[in-house]
């Protein structure tokens, strides 16, 4: 089967241990994670996960099912690029004796629409907010010019394309009902 780059938005009680048991579904099946990001949602108490991996269709239905059978998870859904809304943060460190001499690198960075966050004698801190081929393509273009220190992408957020969220009507009727029968 053919592999596709999916996202998988899980939801999930503020439970110490909850991570691992949802990287380790992606070990048994040795899929690898390509990006993880953990916060808290807009719903008290529940956390948000938005994990990014290669996998073919059969294989990312059994890891959301398996995930979303784990106690403190309350929901687990999985997307293709086309149905969620993504964003990551990329931050370059570079050396600022070459951005001074080079004009060229200081108009890569304003092409990209990166901001400068820092300058001092050493290094200059830049960030580029975008999608993925936005932060990796800055980071080709500096790369050519010798100047990359150092360098650091976030994990991917995302939120979903429809105007209902999966969790929404997990926990509406979570309220109607009571208990976990819409799991």
């Amino acid at each position: 089967m053919e592999k596709k780059f999916y996202t998988l938005l899980v939801y999930s009680e503020n439970v110490a241990g909850i991570l691992n048991q949802i990287t380790a579904v992606f070990t048994r099946r040795q899929v690898n994670i390509e990006s993880l990001n953990v916060s808290a949602s807009n719903m008290a108490g529940i956390h948000k996960y938005t994990i990014t991996a290669w996998s073919d269709e059969d294989q990312i239905v059994k890891i959301t099912k398996q995930i979303e059978k784990k106690i403190d998870v309350v929901k687990a859904d999985f997307y293709t690029d086309d149905q969620v809304f993504i964003h990551e943060v990329g931050l370059y460190k570079i050396s600022t004796p070459i951005l001074m001499a080079n004009p060229e690198v200081s108009r890569t960075i304003r092409r990209h629409g990166a901001s400068m966050m820092e300058v001092n004698p050493t290094y200059s801190t830049v960030q580029l907010s975008g999608v993925t081929e936005d932060i990796t393509s800055l980071y080709n273009k500096l790369n050519e010019f010798g100047c990359i220190l150092q360098y650091s992408r976030s994990g991917r957020i995302a939120v979903t394309r429809s105007i209902e969220e999966p969790i929404s009507d997990y926990l509406n009727e979570y309220e109607r009902t009571g208990k976990q029968s819409a799991k």
